[in-house]
C-alpha cells in the first residue's frame, strides 16, 4: 500500500508534467506567431516551409489543449482535484516531523541545521487547502465554460465539422485569459512544492504571463524564470538566430542563482 506521502509526491510530479506541458506548448505556439509578426526575416523564413511550420503550430495548439484538459478533467486517474484531495485528507504529511524526515532522507543521523530549520516552517491548516481549492474552482469554471468543448469537440474528437460551429467554439476563447490560467497552474505547482519540500506557507505568487512583456522586458538570467519565460525566450532566440535577426543580449552583471 502506497503511503499518502508517496501518493502526494507522485501526483505532484504528474501535475508538474501536465501543467508545464500545456504551458510549453501554448507559449511556443504564441511566440512563433509573435516573432514572425515583429520580424519580417522570420516571417519570410517560415514561409520557405509553410506546410512544415503550420504542421508544427497545429501540433503545439492541439497538444496544449489536450494537456490542459488532463489537468482539469475530474474523471481521469490523475488530475488536480486528486492531488489536492490527498493533501487535504492527509495533513500529517506536512507536519514538522514528516518534513524533517524528508529533509534527513536516507542519512542515519539528523543534520545539525535541521532542528533550527524546522522551528520556522509552516504547518498548513484545512483552511489553506480550502483557499487553494477555491482558486482552482474559479479557473475550472472558466475552463468548463470556454475551453472544455473546444478541447473535447474539436481537438480530442471530431464533434463538430461545420465551419460555423468551429468558429463558435473558438470565439469563446481569450488568449490573455488562457495565459493567466496557465500561469496560475505554474504558480500552484510551485506553491505546493515549496510547502511539501521546504515547509513554506502556501501563498500563490503572481507570475508573468504576457508574451509581449516577457519578450520586450525579459527577466535577467540570474533570476529563476517560469517555464513560460524560458520557452518564450528560447523560441525567439532560435527563430531570430536562423533568420539572421540581431537580438538584444540579456544582462549578465548579476550572480547566478538556482531555485533548488
Amino acid at each position: 500500500m502506497t503511503s499518502p506521502e508517496a501518493q502526494f509526491e507522485r501526483e505532484l510530479e504528474v501535475f508538474r508534467t501536465e501543467a508545464e506541458a500545456a504551458i510549453q506548448f501554448f507559449y511556443a505556439y504564441l511566440t512563433v506567431h509573435a516573432v514572425a509578426a515583429d520580424h519580417k526575416p522570420v516571417y519570410r523564413l517560415l514561409n520557405t516551409a509553410p506546410l512544415f511550420w503550420n504542421t508544427n503550430l497545429g501540433a503545439l495548439q492541439t497538444a496544449a489543449f489536450m494537456a490542459l484538459g488532463r489537468v482539469f478533467d475530474q474523471n481521469s486517474t490523475h488530475n488536480l482535484d486528486q492531488l489536492l484531495r490527498i493533501a487535504q485528507d492527509n495533513l500529517s504529511i506536512f507536519s514538522k516531523a514528516s518534513l524533517g524526515a524528508r529533509k534527513q532522507g536516507s542519512s542515519p543521523t539528523s543534520p545539525e541545521w535541521l532542528a533550527e530549520y524546522l522551528r520556522d516552517v509552516y504547518v498548513p491548516t484545512p483552511a489553506d487547502f480550502r483557499r487553494l481549492r477555491a482558486h482552482v474552482r474559479k479557473h475550472r469554471r472558466v475552463y468548463e465554460a470556454k475551453y472544455r468543448d473546444l478541447r473535447n469537440r474539436w481537438f480530442a474528437h471530431k464533434g463538430v465539422s461545420a465551419q460555423a460551429d468551429i468558429n463558435a467554439l473558438f470565439a469563446k476563447t481569450n488568449i490573455r485569459e488562457l495565459q493567466k490560467m496557465l500561469a496560475f497552474l505554474g504558480s500552484l505547482y510551485e506553491t505546493l512544492w515549496q510547502l511539501f519540500f521546504n515547509g513554506r506557507k502556501p501563498v500563490l505568487r503572481p507570475r508573468r504571463y504576457s508574451v509581449k512583456h516577457m519578450r520586450h522586458s525579459p527577466s535577467p538570467p540570474w533570476k529563476t524564470s517560469a517555464v513560460q519565460e524560458r520557452i518564450t525566450h528560447e523560441a525567439e532566440q532560435f527563430l531570430c538566430s536562423i533568420a539572421g535577426v540581431a537580438q538584444q543580449p540579456l544582462p549578465e552583471d548579476a550572480p547566478k542563482s538556482t531555485r533548488r
